[in-house]
């Protein structure tokens, strides 16, 4: 009997900034690769630059989808990203649409991140904040490089401006006039569901909603460190993840944007502690059923 999950078409699933497929023994995709594997699907965690411009991910992610292309003899793939690897997967698809099947944006931040904007006030990267950030955040790439465990490959280039230009307001407008599908023509509304043949989908969460505080959250320094960060948001003050916030992630088919979980929680991190009653390894392998179901 066929798996509900067993797509057609390979899934291929893309880290955003800082992102790995595993750094030593610790994998990225928390339990979800293994469950979706369970599913019936074939699954590649891949790695592109954990800090750089969309683009050049994006590139570096178009030369990994030919390779799986040719491996598995498959025509497309289906693409999830979480955060930056949502932009990167939607510049592949814009860019080699008959390669690409669908594109799932996970807490990505289709509208850029206010958490992003604040940085950029605060510490412009011509300030002494700004360039002390740059090097910590150089290293912090430089050190997860040598810790990947998950990905063979050439060492990837690290721009960390390139990278936060990538995630503000105004650099995700640019990229969104050059690569528009699936974008929502008004704010907080669902985008086109298909374009050029490409599926698009999206979900994401809001931390404050109460059930995202409680269970292995207590315990989840990475939630703490969110709630802070969604004090930096203004617009979507209240409705956000901690990075992204709940309208900015819209694209395409809005499965959901308030799931209660923040920015980490809902790829299953860290080890999977989040909110009681939360599961967001089914929500992964629930969209495997979906795509199955849709012929992809």
């Amino acid at each position: 009997m066929p798996q509900s999950g067993a797509t057609r078409y390979p899934i291929m699933l893309v880290p955003g900034m800082l992102g790995f497929v595993r750094l030593l023994l610790y994998p990225y995709w928390f339990g979800i690769v293994r469950a979706l594997r369970r599913g019936g699907a074939k699954v590649f965690a891949v790695q592109v630059s954990p800090l750089n411009a969309t683009e050049v991910r994006g590139e570096q992610l178009l030369l990994i989808i030919q390779r799986i292309r040719h491996e598995t003899g498959a025509q497309k793939v289906n693409l999830i990203g979480h955060s930056q690897g949502a932009l990167t997967a939607r510049y592949a698809a814009a860019k080699r649409p008959e390669w690409v099947a669908s594109v799932t944006s996970v807490a990505g931040p289709n509208h850029g991140s206010e958490l992003a904007d604040y940085l950029q006030r605060r510490y412009p990267h011509n300030s002494m904040g700004g360039r002390v950030l740059h090097v910590v955040l150089y290293l912090l790439g430089v050190l997860m490089g040598a810790l990947e465990t998950g990905w063979r490959g050439p060492i990837l280039p690290i721009d960390v401006h390139g990278s936060h230009a990538s995630l503000t307001c105004a650099g995700v407008a640019q990229f969104n006039q050059r690569y528009p599908q699936g974008i929502p023509l008004t704010w907080g509304g669902q985008g086109e569901p298909v374009v050029n043949g490409v599926r698009y989908y999206s979900w994401s969460g809001v931390l404050q909603d109460p059930r995202a505080s409680g269970g292995g959250n207590r315990l989840d320094g990475s939630h703490r460190s969110c709630k802070l960060f969604a004090r930096t948001f203004v617009r979507e003050a209240g409705q956000c993840d901690g990075m992204v916030g709940r309208y900015s992630s819209h694209l395409g088919q809005v499965i959901g944007d308030d799931y209660p979980m923040d920015h980490l929680d809902i790829v299953n991190q860290s080890l999977g502690l989040v909110g009681k009653g939360v599961e967001p390894v089914r929500l992964f392998t629930e969209h495997a059923a979906r795509l199955t179901a849709a012929g992809l």
